[in-house]
């Protein structure tokens, strides 16, 4: 049996019991048996559901550091974190390199949101972005075909960047939209890879929202084609409940998978469909599919940015750039620590453009 099976199919060894034997004192040890082995296999599976449980709610932690850290561990961590920067420098510190790259190419920009262009808060529906941050994407925008990529629904994303002349892929991906500007044929982009799973996402919303009303803090946004359950506000002793909860809510839902982020979990159809996908589809749609006249630049700080970060290297073609204060295992080349980094590289990479015509 894998374990698979053992975590999703139901044990039913007493039920299927066929000994052919009288009930006697004599074989009532054996009688058990089947009894035992169902014992077995239930105590087996909820050995494995807690342990999945557990993982979760491990990884969780992992994406989601809020301890507080004494002295001694901060030095190591200092440590570790210099450390990190020897494989992965600051953006910032290599622009030289990075600008270098991108003679007798097309510099296209891919941009997280939370946490790359907002700062991460407690409330997701107030993640605004600054002024000046919208300003100096604008400015971007100008010289680069730019696209915003988030896990957010697009509608969402846009009503907090307001800028037209972006690309916007909202839902990690599943829900594209973008100007004529730039495209073939002057032709606007709208890509809905995942329009079938629109019923059972909002089905699962209600459920969820209703789920999660016994855990304090716990929040369920409606990313159209994906959903996100935010734990950001929930204390962390009730995490492993919360996991358990979207568990049994999915487990009626084999075609809904489930990932983690800094501080949610994400509810997203089983399709073969992520952020890097949605990189490749606007580098074609954009008309440089196999060209070597691109450098794709993809600023992101979340676990699902690693997809685009993957697609990236593996083309050798471009530049994933992770926003992280903490050393995290990543494909992207480069980092910056935090939005007011991201602004600064972005300023940099507009006056140097200017500068260049």
């Amino acid at each position: 049996m894998t374990k698979q099976s053992v975590v999703f199919s139901d044990a039913g060894a007493l039920s299927n019991s066929s000994i052919n034997m009288p009930i006697t004192l004599t074989v009532a040890k054996s009688s058990m048996f089947p009894y035992i082995s169902g014992k077995k296999k239930a105590f087996k599976k909820q050995q494995t559901v807690e342990g999945r449980i557990n993982a979760w709610v491990d990884s969780m932690k992992a994406s989601s550091p809020s301890h507080i850290k004494s002295p001694a561990s901060l030095s190591v961590a200092d440590e570790d974190y210099c450390t990190w920067l020897l494989r992965h420098p600051s953006a910032l510190s290599m622009f030289k390199q990075i600008t270098k790259a991108s003679k007798g190419k097309q510099i296209v920009m891919f941009l997280d949101y939370d946490g790359t262009l907002s700062p991460i808060v407690d409330d997701p529906d107030r993640a605004f972005m600054s002024d000046e941050m919208r300003d100096v994407v604008r400015e971007v925008a100008k010289y680069f075909p730019t696209a915003i990529v988030s896990g957010r629904c697009r509608d969402k994303v846009y009503s907090f960047v307001k800028l037209a002349e972006l690309y916007y892929a909202g839902s990690h991906g599943m829900d594209i939209k973008g100007p004529a500007k730039y495209m073939e044929e002057n032709k606007a982009v709208l890509f809905q890879p995942a329009s079938e799973f629109l019923p059972m996402i909002e089905e699962v919303f209600k459920v969820l929202v209703e789920k999660t009303k016994s855990t304090p803090g716990a929040k369920v946004e409606n990313n159209k084609f994906c959903l996100s359950v935010h734990f950001r506000c929930v204390e962390e002793e009730r995490w492993n409940a919360l996991a358990e909860q979207v568990r049994t809510v999915l487990k009626e839902y084999p075609k809904l998978r489930i990932t983690q982020g800094r501080k949610v979990i994400e509810v997203r159809p089983t399709i073969k469909w992520d952020k890097g996908k949605a990189l490749e589809f606007l580098l074609e749609s954009l008309g440089f599919v196999d060209c070597n006249n691109v450098l794709p630049v993809y600023i992101g700080d979340d676990r699902t940015d690693e997809d685009a970060f993957k697609v990236l290297r593996d083309r050798g073609q471009g530049f994933g750039i992770l926003v992280s204060k903490v050393p995290k295992e990543t494909n992207a080349s480069y980092s910056l620590k935090e939005p007011s980094e991201v602004m600064d590289f972005l300023h940099r990479l507009v006056d140097w453009k200017r500068l260049s015509l």
